[in-house]
């Protein structure tokens, strides 16, 4: 009888910490051995000329979640699940959203129910709090932190989610004590609709007006804002979807300091600029809504200055904020109010699918980041920080065998006709890139191979996850 389920022979086995040639066997859905020889297996796969990585844990995503009337999310989570797993990811971290006036609990319990036997890979839920009531934070928020929703996203902006500063510092609280990751949307709510009013007003509507109501200031001033609340109550927290320089230098102050303050950036950071809300100008000036998300795009000094925090350790995290709507949808992009004002236009991006490409890319082949800084900032760092550690994130004995074999050298071109996910463009078409996954095992399962999708919906699980004060990330 063979001794292993799987093994993979002939590749380069790269962590966060180590590049090295060796053969991994695999059992039970498990990496039973990692040598420079394992014994017979039921199934060999060549990984002769690939990368062996960890496989991409995406921490930052929404699926199949409440986005406003007339609004439906492009993606649920077998779409997007499909997606993440042809991108080379073999873990998502969606959010159960609380409506203002509903049950944290029920939403939390509503939101697993959809997300169960529907998803390719394994999903982690993240809450979102938009209402901290007394019940909530002395009640539902500490019994679902114990239950294993570990991790929580506040807003500082968006009317139907914004919390002020006494709400900000009484839900960090709960964190402190309970030990669970706060998440942070550093934007200003009060600015930004003093902008949005005032362009208006001029009749500045278009998509572009998008990144015009939220300047670099206006996320700045949210960043430094959560940061002092945090140092307040003694809090690690993730300061997500960083854009600019701006808030970057803030992050980077407090870190000088010995704040315990980690960041999140994405590859709409590093690629693409406000510009692209200027569309196609007068020949469809509406075309730049595909690119509007909040924040926005910066520019190409920004972009710079991203790419520098990235390679100076500012940055723990880069994760897709994968936002999928349809754009040429009445219930997406284009709805009727979304024509006449940026102010309607669905706040997102797909990019679930593209994270690691982009990444890998514009950073390892260009020569930014080495490769152990991509799985760091791809895998590993997410399941140190968000709970999954040591079951993901790393390639070793005991971990789970979730594995994307990489090919370094192939050259591939970024069309929405060889994706996968539900939204009806992306952002990056036409975007040439180098380096791509040709295959991903998720539990020891091929799942995903030359971009078709070999899984079921259901073969993921929904995994709990616990606390640990004294991880590496604490």
């Amino acid at each position: 009888m063979p001794e292993f389920d799987l093994a993979i022979r002939g590749g380069t086995v790269v962590t966060a910490a180590d590049t090295f040639p060796a053969e991994i066997g695999i059992r039970d859905g498990r990496i039973a051995a990692v040598a420079s020889r394992v014994g017979d297996a039921a199934r060999t796969i060549d990984a002769g000329g690939l990368l062996v990585l960890p496989g991409g844990i995406d921490s930052h995503v929404h699926i199949d979640q409440p986005s406003g009337p007339g609004i439906v999310m492009a993606d649920d989570f077998a779409s997007a699940t499909r997606a993440a797993a042809a991108g080379g990811n073999t873990c998502v971290m969606p959010f159960a959203l609380q409506p203002r006036g509903e049950s944290l609990r029920e939403v939390a319990a509503a939101y697993r129910a959809k997300a169960e036997g529907r998803c390719h890979i394994d999903v982690a839920i993240h809450l979102i709090v938009s209402d901290p009531t007394p019940a909530v934070l002395g009640q539902e928020l500490p019994a679902l932190i114990t239950a294993g929703y570990t991790s929580f996203k506040v807003f500082m902006t968006y009317d139907d989610l914004v919390l002020n500063d006494r709400q900000i510092l009484e839900v960090f609280e709960v964190a402190r004590r309970e030990g669970a990751r706060v998440m942070v949307h550093a934007e200003g709510y009060d600015t930004i609709r003093y902008l949005s009013e005032r362009l208006e007003r001029s009749g500045q509507t278009g998509p572009y007006g998008h990144a015009l109501s939220r300047p670099q200031p206006v996320e700045r001033e949210a960043a430094h804002r959560a940061i002092t609340h945090a140092e307040l109550v003694d809090l690690p927290i993730v300061i997500v979807h960083v854009s600019g320089e701006e808030a970057m230098e803030q992050i980077a102050w407090a870190q000088g300091r010995g704040l315990k303050i980690h960041a999140e950036t994405c590859p709409q950071y590093l690629t693409l600029t406000a510009e692209d809300m200027k569309g196609l100008g007068a020949e469809d000036p509406i075309a730049g809504a595909k690119y509007v998300c909040s924040p926005p795009p910066r520019d190409a000094a920004s972009q710079a200055a991203i790419w520098s925090g990235l390679q100076r350790g500012v940055f723990d995290l880069v994760s897709s904020d994968h936002c999928p709507f349809r754009y040429d949808d009445p219930q997406g992009k284009l709805n009727p109010k979304g024509r006449t004002s940026f102010r309607w236009i669905p706040n997102g991006l797909p990019g679930i699918e593209t994270r690691l490409p982009l990444l890998f890319s514009e950073g390892v082949s260009k020569g930014r980041i080495s490769l152990n800084r991509f799985v760091a900032l791809t895998a590993t760092n997410h399941a140190k920080l968000y709970g999954l550690y040591p079951r993901k994130g790393s390639i070793g004995p005991g971990f789970d065998a979730d594995l994307t074999l990489w090919d370094p050298k192939r050259r591939e071109t970024i069309t929405q006709k060889n994706l996968h996910h539900g939204s009806d463009y992306t952002p990056w078409e036409g975007f040439a890139v180098t380096g791509w996954p040709v295959m991903t095992i998720a539990g020891g399962q091929v799942i995903a191979e030359e971009g078709r999708i070999l899984s079921e919906p259901g073969r993921g699980r929904v995994l709990d996850r616990t606390i640990d004060r004294a991880g590496p990330f604490a």
